[in-house]
């Protein structure tokens, strides 16, 4: 339904360069889809630097850097992974914190393929279940969360929703995870 977001402003927090495009603009259009506002934070003003894998993709620009913004402008956060961009942005106080006040708020939080490394940086992970790509299983475990290997995960067992799936191929049913978490955090 085309109207399950309207009026919501969703958060994509993505490093300056690193993130996987695909995992940025799959999860962006069905948030438009769905007329939600996507805008795009990152930790420095201009032009992002997207990836299709080891290659460069598109640039897309900044809507607002982490110190314009709080939790509560927005009705979500999604987080998009490839390797470098959660790595790179776990390594910033700044957006650590923000990603932090989204579950202090109980907003829903959606983090795809690696960008539950930044999770994991934020504490915001022990006592729930989620998926992400393999290779953070362990790093997953050792702060604290149940890891699942499953296309997408809907954890409720915490003080907001957190979706979490492991890869591109699983944005299909990622991208309607999200859009249900952040439309029934929006209702009422």
């Amino acid at each position: 339904m085309a109207s399950e977001l309207t009026g919501s402003t969703i958060a994509f927090l993505a490093a300056p360069e690193g993130t996987e495009q695909v995992e940025l603009t799959d999860p962006w259009q069905r948030v438009r889809r769905a007329g939600g506002e996507p805008r795009l934070v990152s930790t420095e003003p201009g032009l992002l630097q997207a990836f299709n894998h080891l290659d460069k993709g598109d640039t897309f620009a900044v809507d607002a850097t982490v110190d314009q913004v709080r939790a509560a402008d927005f009705a979500g956060l999604v987080l998009p992974g490839g390797v470098a961009n959660p790595d790179l942005l776990r390594q910033d106080e700044r957006a650590v914190a923000l990603v932090r006040a989204f579950f202090d708020a109980g907003l829903p939080v959606a983090a795809i393929c690696h960008a539950p490394w930044l999770l994991v940086e934020a504490d915001a992970v022990r006592g729930r279940t989620l998926t992400s790509f393999p290779s953070l299983r362990t790093d997953l475990a050792n702060a604290g969360a149940r890891w699942v290997d499953e296309a997408v995960v809907v954890d409720t067992d915490g003080p907001n929703r957190l979706v979490t799936s492991r890869k591109p191929d699983d944005l299909p049913v990622f991208g309607e995870a999200l859009v249900a978490a952040f439309a029934s955090s929006s209702v009422g």
